[in-house]
């Protein structure tokens, strides 16, 4: 058996995502036969990051400052906002280089099963920067899952009434487990980029199925296998 701090370490590492008791002692023994060029530098890494990153106060974006790089970028399209669920929706979209507005995090969805409300999502924050002169649009990036559909809903509702046009991503965009980290993560993948250009367009399930055989044939570790697709539609029920 190893040792009391070994296993602490195992511990943790078996806490983040993908990695299980097995997968997470292969990486500490990694980590620790190799202490100066990998272990040591992660630690230091962790120690700035735990230090110095935190929420941008405007969008909800995690940087070193504040506002974020994001919010601070004087070339970007201040009159646009994509709202999404989670940071990491975030940095997907910006991998594009398709998007050149401003975000909103919402930091989840709404879930009655789990107890979220609305007062637990960053919705409030949203209502306020959409009454600023310069917005014109709220793009809704939010997943096709229940949860999802019901969390665009209602911040439709809560903004209908501020004078900015709302829209969302094509459907099919995000149309199964794979979520973001599957689909849109996919190198040379081009359904998010078409979506941006033409929301409430119709995507092709054809092409979410030629994704899925490459993932398939490439890296079955980036996805799951449940593939839920919904009905299409050229323009949302709202």
């Amino acid at each position: 058996m190893a040792g009391d701090d070994i296993e602490r370490l195992i511990s943790y590492l078996s806490k983040l995502p993908g990695l299980g008791p097995r997968s997470a002692r292969r990486a500490a023994l990694y980590m620790l036969k190799r202490r100066e060029a990998l272990l040591v530098p992660l630690l230091k890494a962790l120690e700035s990051a735990a230090e110095s990153i935190r929420p941008c106060a405007a969008c909800g974006n995690l940087d070193s400052q504040d506002p974020c790089a994001i919010c601070a970028d004087g070339e970007r399209d201040g009159s646009i906002i994509c709202v999404v669920e989670e940071v990491a929706d975030l940095w997907a979209l910006e991998r594009t280089l398709s998007y050149k507005g401003r975000y909103h995090i919402l930091g989840g969805l709404l879930s009655a099963l789990d107890g979220v409300g609305p007062e637990d999502l960053n919705i409030a924050a949203l209502l306020r920067r959409a009454e600023a002169p310069q917005v014109t649009e709220i793009i809704l990036a939010m997943s096709a899952t229940v949860d999802g559909q019901t969390t665009a809903h209602y911040v439709t509702d809560r903004l209908q009434n501020l004078g900015v046009t709302i829209t969302r991503l094509a459907h099919g965009v995000h149309v199964a487990n794979v979520t973001i980290d599957g689909l849109i993560d996919l190198p040379g993948t081009r359904l998010l980029p078409r979506a941006l250009e033409k929301p409430d367009a119709v995507i092709n399930p054809g092409k979410i199925a030629e994704v899925f055989y490459y993932l398939h044939s490439q890296d079955r570790s980036c996805w799951t296998h449940e593939l839920q697709l919904t009905p299409f539609a050229a323009k949302p029920s709202y």
